[in-house]
């Protein structure tokens, strides 16, 4: 595990459409990079935002066709910058469950400062809620859930991978920090009533909960298929403390430093990952 490290949580407002959604992050994946971030991380749905089926059915590509994708890679390779895309939806490969018309993942990859796809995370938890500004979101109509938590190796320590509604399953980040992870990365695209409400508060408690840096680039603003998201992007420390962060909804790039001995610190303080015990329900 690396001493310090510096990176930087991109906030993005990402068009409906591979290619535009590039121009868009392009510039701030490049402001990042020359101000001296080793790693940065973009948020859900990097690639492009897009409820209308239709639409969706006409832009959906493989992984290995995402314009968005093969755009990015070449600035890790161009920059020689770690990037995250925090999610693309990507056409998945095989959906047992329809067979007939398969769904998408939304897919996490990290991406190495060669253009190399290191890990792969598919979005677990689907957001399936009727929310309280009246507006119904089913994600897994659309979505094939993930299987498999990963916790990625990096130059610096172990990432965990996770997205955006899976921040609310404290279970998962627990078994990602006992798999090795030393930060995890909460990439959103959360709807703005619940994230005034939740969206800090559970960030926090998943950093107390793992003695992991929390570092959560997020969505923000009015997107094209009608859709607001929330933004405030920002990152915690592993004793719970928020460290940087975005107070709005704009595209913006928020450089972040994390020193790893307090990783250290905050476990030898409270050692709770090393008191789990089973018990009944």
């Amino acid at each position: 595990m690396a001493g310090v490290l510096d990176l930087a949580l991109v906030q993005l407002r990402t068009p409906a459409e591979q290619g535009a959604a590039l121009a868009h992050a392009r510039p701030l994946i490049t402001e990042a990079a020359r101000n001296g971030a080793q790693f940065v991380l973009l948020p859900e749905c990097a690639n492009f935002v897009e409820a209308r089926k239709d639409y969706k059915a006409r832009v959906l590509t493989t992984e290995g066709e995402d314009a968005f994708i093969l755009g990015v890679r070449e600035l890790a390779r161009t920059l020689r910058v770690a990037i995250l895309i925090g999610s693309a939806i990507v056409r998945a490969e095989s959906d047992p469950e329809h067979p007939d018309a398969p769904r998408a993942a939304n897919r996490s990859l990290l991406i190495n400062a060669h253009g190399d796809i290191t890990a792969r995370y598919d979005k677990i938890h689907l957001f399936d809620a009727d929310t309280p500004d009246g507006k119904t979101y089913r994600e897994s109509a659309s979505m094939r859930p993930g299987a498999q938590a990963v916790v990625a190796e990096t130059p610096w320590g172990g990432l965990g991978l996770s997205v955006c509604y899976d921040v609310r399953f404290a279970h998962l980040y627990r078994a990602l920090a006992r798999k090795g992870a030393d930060m995890i990365a909460v990439p959103a695209a959360f709807t703005v009533p619940t994230g005034k409400a939740h969206w800090e508060v559970m960030l926090r408690a998943r950093a107390i909960e793992t003695g992991c840096f929390v570092l959560a680039p997020a969505q923000g603003g009015p997107h094209e298929d009608g859709r607001s998201t929330y933004g405030h992007s920002l990152a915690v420390n592993p004793w719970g403390e928020v460290i940087a962060r975005l107070d709005h909804d704009r595209p913006a790039v928020l450089e972040v430093r994390l020193d790893f001995a307090e990783v250290a610190a905050a476990r030898q303080a409270l050692p709770q990952l090393r008191h789990d015990r089973d018990f009944a329900v």
